[in-house]
């Protein structure tokens, strides 16, 4: 991929592994608490030292997610988000670290045949298919990687070493490596045979490697960077914004002061 949105994303990534600087990338539901907070809350990431936003466009039934972002989905919905809301989202915060979308493939196909270039033209840099496995669908799958966007994979704990060294080769900008195996939301303590599936996945492919799915406290979040080039936090930042973007935000402040005492 060549192409301006897909390298700023790229190259962002390559640039903090270069730097030694751990990845923050920050999961926020478009839409939700409401419209007017969901937008001071992508603003506010960046300043808070976020270095990749995940944008999540709301779905009606996201299968993947725990009961957090599933009801952060809801309520976008409620509230007429879609995907071109997400899109204009974007436009509007004109952030300078790259974005995401994080999405189902259904809202993605709707959106229509030009989809992934309007939403390169309102500034994203990236999209995330959840329920996408490689090979799954050549034909989607091919029109995704040849899109103006670098196309994140996912990879999971139990992914052979062979199928993942696959996913690295058809995936771009980094990968996203599934802690533990269920639904996205926070846990207490970290999967025990991570570090051994973090090698396993660096091993096959020199992307960047983020690692998601219940970090959810600074402890956690140094823990994973000592291991991986970063770390996806999702459903403790939404959580916390229903409620309140102020505190959204000193989480993600603290998650950034956690990952900034790793050493490469």
């Amino acid at each position: 991929m060549t192409s301006g949105t897909a390298t700023q994303l790229t190259m962002h990534m390559d640039a903090l592994r270069t730097s030694g600087r751990k990845a923050l990338v920050a999961y926020i539901t478009a839409g939700h608490p409401d419209r007017a907070r969901s937008a001071e809350l992508l603003k506010g990431l960046e300043a808070a030292g976020v270095d990749c936003v995940e944008l999540g466009v709301p779905f009606s039934d996201p299968l993947a997610d725990g009961p957090v972002i599933q009801r952060s989905s809801q309520i976008a919905l409620e509230q007429g988000m879609n995907f071109d809301g997400a899109l204009q989202m974007v436009r509007d915060a004109a952030l300078t670290i790259p974005v995401v979308l994080f999405s189902y493939l259904n809202p993605v196909m709707n959106a229509g045949p030009d989809a992934l270039q309007r939403a390169a033209d309102a500034g994203v840099s990236g999209i995330l298919i959840t329920d996408l496995p490689v090979g799954a669908d050549p034909e989607r799958e091919a029109w995704l990687g040849a899109s103006p966007l670098a196309y994140v994979r996912l990879v999971a704990p139990t992914t052979p070493a062979s199928r993942m060294a696959e996913i690295g080769r058809n995936g771009s900008g980094f990968v996203y490596l599934i802690s533990r195996l269920g639904v996205t939301g926070a846990q207490d303590s970290l999967a025990g045979d991570l570090p051994e599936t973090i090698e396993r996945l660096r091993s096959v492919t020199t992307l960047p490697i983020c690692v998601g799915f219940g970090i959810s406290t600074a402890d956690q979040a140094a823990l994973v960077g000592e291991m991986a080039d970063g770390v996806v936090v999702g459903s403790a930042i939404v959580k916390l914004a229903e409620t309140s973007v102020d505190a959204a935000l000193a989480l993600v402040r603290a998650l950034r002061a956690g990952l900034d005492t790793c050493e490469d």
